[in-house]
């Protein structure tokens, strides 16, 4: 269906017949299609056509979730038009593009990232208004794809977004996980882990490519051989099969015509049914291979505690990249004659140590399957991947044993051994004599169990190596991978990480987002730097007072939320001190809940006291097999229902665990933020993002000389930031020294008062005992020197507390955080990668109208693209 839109006129000859204009002559009517236009008229039709024609629904019979499949079709056919005409212009001009590797990507909800991208957000509201509908109601009907456990896939769909917004080729490769990170429910004050269903109603973005299907080899033993022209080779005989199918979703950039491509891959069976088993009266046989096949794709991150789940994490490291570089080979040689060129086609960006079985596997499909000299495919592949090191602790540095690497992929094991040899001959050239540096840079570990070091093959078989802020890449080279810094100083780089403003602003913060639009246009949501435009009026008492307003009305909506999930009511004007992250010791949410217990036993001491009243908020999973960090979840909750219940402690101190964190959750956390703990041991977070998207919104920080922290104090300057704890340095010093944690016990009485409370079962009054593992650690070892930085912790804390009862000045540091984080953006970030380590330029795409006769339906289309 189409729309015939007048050309404006007054005359009475247009009014009786619109097709001639006074004079007789012909008018120009502009047809509009359904499936592209944008006017509010076509909008409101094709959402009214989705819902009959796609979803098989009228107004008598559909629910909210029919409302939303509707409107995300409609909005996904515009996405589609930008979609092919990015493709063709990539194909046609032979473009360079980004592929960026990665585990996980935390995407988000799509439908309303999209309409902000493509500027239809207020349209598209007043259409669903007119139909009698609430945009927001559609919104919140979508599942949030939870394909990613925290920061690392949060910062690649940012990265993503991006690199769409600044117009560079890209495609983000990684796994289609049928369930995703589990879904986080509480129990009882202990993490319960869910299947997350997310396509329980199908996904309205994704389009499968079936056609475009590849192979993945698993098990099995090699053979050598010699090829015709005498040379030696090795083939897989592989024992298993799995066929690794892409689904596309489009990502679009905002306010530009690119729509860039996230394929993620689904493991299938290559033959899933076995007639011969199910006529032999084998049911179960006849579908094992497809069980079997799709669990390779079935779980994000399954647990790792047993020999099965280690398997099952390389088999789904090795499947995606596999499927990955397949895919980028065969787009290669659609558009040339041999892959002597491929690193002029693709830079390939690993995101972390999870897809670095990559390298070896593009030496495999290189050599093995396209018959190239062992040197030439090694100078391709070198310069093809850069690494992002996302850690600066060993452990969680990955590592393969060769005892399971061997019979999963016998191939891969071979060529890791041979990169090796061929390495290590190189550096006993370099370093003649030094055998405790060859042990030190070998691939291989030997003890205590042989190993591969993944991080140190991702070094190798890289051109770059990055860190993700100013410290952490410092600290790259002086500690984790100094041997590799002082082979090539060259290849490293800080790329301090960033945050899209158009969903951690925009979306999220609308309110703030138009306030910044009203003083100074839109401008600054691509090119964040202009917010800076704003630092005077912070000194503006009208500014300050809307600015006020803004909050308290983003800390009510969350007021709200908290209250349907947990049904603990909180006090919007309260000071809301939040840390939301993934659980885990280092990043020390134990250490505020310290703090609590320390201002509970100060009000129960003297019920009078004047205490500035807090709502503390917490939201984060435990990894499933991480007992420790599951532990402190119950301990956070078990503090809550102490504190909660104490009727002298009522309208001062609440304490609040959000169940699964979430990106959509998120988004309502952030803006109603007064402070962001981010309180990790220095020296042991690489970067930190959500820090960023805190700041962003106004939140003063209280942190640790750790990750970006330390960046954003310099940006929001030092007033502006409640530092505290020891430095990275004097952490590495204290240890060195002899860390002994109970000596600051024995020496602090509150903080002994405190760990006393925990240990004999003050919040655990049924198992006296329960939280001993946690104190015990403290006492004993204390890795991420909590005890250390406790009473530095409650002092800033006090410091906090009095900055917050003078609201005027508080506002004015609140303003001066958002508006100073320009730098912040994944904008700088991406233009950073593209210009240094990928060396990629933008591709404008141009728009044509789209006309049905001209859909390209035909056979042997040529390129007409200038």
């Amino acid at each position: 269906m189409t729309q015939a839109i007048d050309s404006p006129s007054t005359s009475s000859t247009t009014a009786t017949d619109p097709t001639v204009d006074s004079s007789g002559n012909p008018v120009k009517v502009y047809v509009e299609d359904d499936r592209t236009g944008m006017s509010l008229e076509t909008l409101k039709r094709a959402f009214a056509d989705h819902l009959f024609y796609l979803q098989g629904k009228d107004a008598s019979s559909a629910d909210l979730a029919d409302y939303y499949s509707a409107l995300a079709y409609t909005v996904r056919d515009r996405l589609l038009h930008r979609w092919l005409a990015t493709q063709e212009v990539y194909a046609c001009k032979a473009v360079k593009r980004v592929c960026y590797l990665s585990a996980e990507f935390l995407m988000g909800r799509h439908l309303g990232n999209s309409l902000i991208n493509l500027n239809l957000f207020e349209k598209i509201d007043q259409a669903i208004r007119e139909s009698g509908l609430e945009l927001q109601d559609l919104l919140s009907e979508e599942e949030d794809p939870g394909l990613g456990n925290g920061g690392l896939g949060r910062l690649a769909a940012c990265f993503l977004d991006s690199l769409a917004t600044l117009e560079i080729p890209a495609i983000g490769y990684g796994i289609r996980y049928e369930f995703g990170i589990f879904y986080q429910q509480i129990r009882d004050g202990w993490q319960v882990e869910i299947p997350d269903q997310w396509l329980r109603l199908g996904n309205v973005w994704e389009l499968p490519r079936r056609e475009e299907a590849v192979e993945i080899k698993l098990g099995g033993y090699t053979e050598g051989y010699h090829d015709p022209k005498g040379n030696y080779r090795v083939s897989w005989v592989a024992d298993r099969i799995i066929l690794a199918v892409p689904y596309d979703t489009p990502v679009p950039g905002y306010d530009t015509n690119v729509v860039n491509i996230l394929r993620l891959w689904k493991a299938e069976a290559g033959d899933e049914f076995n007639f011969d088993a199910f006529n032999a009266g084998n049911y179960d046989r006849a579908v094992a291979d497809k069980m079997s096949s799709e669990n390779i794709s079935k779980v994000l991150y399954p647990n790792d505690n047993t020999p099965q789940g280690r398997t099952l994490r390389l088999e789904q490291q090795y499947f995606f990249v596999s499927a990955s570089l397949q895919d980028m080979i065969r787009k290669h040689l659609a558009l040339n004659p041999t892959l002597d060129n491929f690193q002029d086609s693709f830079a390939i960006q690993l995101n972390d140590t999870h897809p670095t079985v990559a390298i070896p596997e593009l030496m495999r499909l290189l050599v093995d399957e396209h018959a190239m000299d062992w040197d030439a495919a090694w100078s391709i592949t070198n310069r093809t991947f850069a690494y992002t090191n996302h850690t600066l602790m060993p452990e969680a540095l990955e590592r393969w044993p060769v005892r399971l690497l061997g019979p999963t992929l016998p191939r891969i094991l071979e060529i890791i051994y041979e990169i090796n040899h061929r390495f290590l001959e190189d550096v006993r050239s370099w370093y003649p004599g030094d055998e405790a540096r060859l042990s030190r840079l070998s691939i291989i570990e030997e003890e205590p169990e042989k190993s591969v070091r993944m991080a140190y093959l991702a070094c190798i078989g890289s051109h770059a190596i990055n860190g993700v802020a100013a410290l952490h890449t410092e600290l790259l080279k002086r500690d984790t991978l100094h041997d590799f810094y002082e082979l090539w100083p060259e290849k490293f780089f800080n790329k301090t990480n960033g945050v899209t403003p158009r969903r951690w602003i925009l979306l999220s913060n609308p309110q703030l987002a138009a306030l910044f639009t009203e003083k100074i246009g839109k401008k600054w949501l691509s090119n964040l730097d202009e917010l800076k435009q704003l630092e005077p009026c912070a000194e503006d008492p009208e500014f300050r007072s809307r600015w006020q307003a803004i909050k308290l009305h983003n800390k009510q909506v969350l007021a709200e939320k908290i209250y349907e999930r947990t049904g603990i009511e909180v006090d919007p004007h309260s000071l809301f001190d939040i840390q939301v992250k993934r659980i885990h010791e280092y990043k020390r949410q134990h250490l505020a809940v310290l703090h609590i217990i320390a201002l509970y036993n100060q009000i129960k001491a003297n019920p009078g006291i004047n205490i500035q009243p807090r709502t503390f908020i917490f939201a984060g999973k435990a990894a499933p097999g991480y007992y420790q960090a599951k532990l402190i979840i119950k301990l956070i909750n078990a503090v809550g229902t102490i504190v909660n219940r104490d009727p002298d402690v009522r309208g001062r101190l609440k304490v609040v665990f959000l169940p699964n964190f979430s990106v959509s959750l998120a988004q309502y956390i952030y803006p109603a933020a007064d402070l962001s703990e981010q309180i990790s041991t220095a020296g042991k977070e690489a970067s930190g993002t959500g820090n960023m998207k805190f700041s962003m919104s106004g939140a003063l920080t209280i942190g640790t000389l750790d990750g970006a922290n330390i960046e954003i104090r310099e940006e929001v300057h030092p007033e502006n930031f409640f530092l505290f704890g020891l430095t990275a340095e004097e952490v590495a010093a204290l240890k060195d020294k002899g860390y002994r944690p109970r000596d600051y016990y024995n020496s602090n009485a509150q903080l002994k008062e405190v760990i006393d409370q925990i240990a004999n079962g003050t919040f655990s009054p049924s198992e006296p005992d329960l939280f001993k593992p946690i104190t015990d650690s403290l006492l004993q070892q204390d890795d991420y020197m909590l005890l250390a930085d406790y009473q530095a912790y409650v002092e800033c804390q006090d410091e906090v507390s009095k900055a917050y009862r003078d609201q005027d000045n508080w506002t004015r540091m609140s303003i001066l955080n958002s508006v100073r984080t320009g730098k912040f953006s994944s904008d700088r970030t991406i233009a950073e990668y593209a210009k240094e380590i990928w060396k990629v330029d933008p591709v404008e795409v141009p728009l044509e109208v789209y006309d049905p006769a001209n859909a390209g339906l035909g056979w042997g289309k040529t390129c007409d693209i200038d």
